[in-house]
């Protein structure tokens, strides 16, 4: 099933298990504040480049792209 907008922490707990562990590892000196975190993945919810937890743009999943503070989003627009 495609399910546009829609990121893999809210598709189901067994899609999100290994992109959070992964998340997770990150140090945290390369880890986007949460606060920050949380907008850019509101923001990806609202793009239509998101379909099933990934971005159409790079191929990225939108949760660990949002995750490294160095990251940019991919749409020409720089959505954040």
């Amino acid at each position: 099933m495609i399910c546009k907008k829609c990121l893999l922490s809210k598709m189901s707990e067994e899609a999100f298990q290994n992109v959070r562990e992964y998340i997770q590892l990150i140090p945290k000196e390369k880890k986007t504040e949460e606060t920050l975190y949380r907008k850019r993945l509101e923001a990806c919810e609202q793009c239509d480049c998101l379909i099933n937890g990934m971005c159409s743009k790079c191929g990225c999943f939108a949760e660990v792209r949002a995750a490294y503070k160095h990251n940019r989003c991919p749409h020409e627009n720089r959505l954040w």
